[in-house]
């Protein structure tokens, strides 16, 4: 929601969002999937937008705001982690694009959601929404945990509770 907002005005971001209320009731009933609606949001917002314009606002959304919308507390244990020179991961279900970008200056490796673009336009959601068990999965496709002396994890969705499940040591909702 919070990319919605930084990319438009105020009126034309609850215009946009009142087109999906029925959308997201469908979700809540479980008449469509979390991913559908998802992507149906994404196109509501972004599909006029380019790859290139896209991945512009991205970036500017990453600088701007999203340092803004960190918590402190989580923040200073990043720099800490990142200091003991620790393998960092961000294992999200927002996309990349704005992930990747804040990620990078802390040196954090990004599992995260990925973005489908045909003609050059935002279509949906490339594969799964990299939420739940998919953050499982897309975690140990990338990396043995056995290899680690450690697994620390934090979670503060739903959605993280099977990745925490692998974690030696699991913190949910641990900076609110």
């Amino acid at each position: 929601l919070e990319i919605a907002k930084f990319s438009t005005s105020t009126t034309f971001y609850w215009l946009k969002f009142l087109t999906l209320i029925p959308y997201m009731a469908l979700m809540k009933l479980k008449l469509i999937s979390n991913q559908t609606g998802k992507e149906l949001f994404l196109k509501r917002f972004f599909g006029n937008y380019s790859k290139v314009e896209f991945n512009d606002l991205a970036t500017r959304f990453a600088s701007e705001r999203v340092p803004q919308l960190m918590r402190p507390k989580g923040l200073e244990l990043i720099k800490e982690l990142n200091h003991c020179e620790n393998k960092l991961v961000i294992v999200s279900a927002s996309p990349e694009n704005w992930i990747k970008p804040w990620a990078d200056k802390y040196e954090i490796e990004v599992i995260a959601t990925k973005l489908k673009f045909e003609k050059n336009r935002l279509v949906g959601i490339e594969g799964k929404n990299c939420n739940g068990e998919e953050k499982v999965r897309r975690l140990k496709e990338v990396m043995d945990l056995k290899d680690y002396e450690k697994v620390i994890a934090y979670g503060d969705t739903k959605g993280d509770l099977p990745m925490l499940a692998l974690a030696d040591e699991k913190h949910y909702k641990p900076f609110r």
